[in-house]
């Protein structure tokens, strides 16, 4: 196949690169100076599968501290779709987020397995801040493109972790903290908020196995795993083998209390090979 893939130097990048090798594959990224949307306004290639990943994201801290920064994918996005218009690719895959869900289903005691029918794109709730409208606007821009004609793919992965993943997320923070034997051992907030890990070896075949069997429309990409983030500390570093005291952080950005997938869709025609227990041992030993 003839391959784009937009912001493939960035962390989910670089695994679709890997799994789609021994194809065709054309790159664009802001780390080789070439702006995606300056792509969009001058390309008019045709390309069989287009995996659309280029993306303002950064942790927490960016989507709670520089939100007009994260707006930007809203601009990113409407190119790209335009372009997909005038260009026609054989299929694309978007990439929206588990942060477009309503967060009144993430709160501590009424929180809910997000299930794909909770995102109503006509009767819209709010989702994680702007980063979370980002991603919302372009699953509405999405259907567009489908009923031209173009098949479409969107998925939303929920805390998609692996190795070489920046330091941002709470994951490789976690995991470095291990092996540099951190004593106190930080946790941001009480450590009592929940996330649905899954590691992006996961991710990637369930993406290639939903293309292959043409399976369209939003997809969960999640265990439905419920995981405090005391509990992933705890796990880290038994696994790692030392015992620190854990501090606690609560003036640190948090997000949601719990986000966790309702994985029936996914289930349905892929499941998930690495527990987060061997994500963990991979991590450890730098092994992707």
């Amino acid at each position: 196949m003839k391959i784009l893939i937009t912001g493939h130097r960035g962390f989910v990048g670089k695994y679709f690169v890997e799994k789609y090798k021994d194809h065709d594959i054309t790159g664009v990224d802001i780390v080789d100076g070439l702006d995606v949307r300056d792509f969009f306004k001058t390309n008019r290639e045709s390309y069989d599968l287009v995996i659309h990943l280029a993306a303002i994201v950064g942790g927490r801290a960016t989507i709670e501290g520089n939100p007009l920064s994260v707006a930007t994918d809203l601009a990113i996005d409407s190119d790209f779709f335009n372009w997909a218009l005038i260009t026609r690719p054989g299929r694309i895959v978007y990439f929206s987020s588990s942060a477009a869900y309503p967060t009144k289903f993430q709160g501590n005691e009424d929180w809910v397995r997000l299930e794909e029918s909770m995102i109503d794109l006509d009767n819209i709730s709010n989702p994680d801040l702007t980063y979370g409208w980002s991603k919302l606007t372009g699953e509405y821009l999405a259907k567009f493109v489908q009923e031209a004609g173009i098949p479409v793919h969107i998925f939303r992965p929920f805390s998609g972790y692996g190795t070489d993943q920046s330091l941002d997320y709470p994951f490789p923070s976690y995991i470095k903290r291990a092996v540099d034997r951190m004593d106190p051992f930080e946790i941001w907030g009480d450590g009592e908020q929940t996330r649905d890990f899954i590691h992006m070896s996961d991710v990637v075949n369930a993406v290639d196995e939903a293309i292959r069997q043409d399976i369209q429309g939003p997809i969960n990409l999640g265990w439905g795993r419920r995981t405090t983030f005391n509990e992933l500390a705890k796990i880290v570093t038994e696994i790692e083998g030392y015992s620190p005291d854990f501090k606690h952080l609560p003036a640190a950005p948090v997000g949601v209390l719990n986000r966790i997938a309702n994985p029936t869709k996914m289930l349905s025609f892929y499941t998930p090979k690495i527990t987060l227990e061997e994500g963990i041992e991979r991590a450890l030993k730098g092994i992707v």
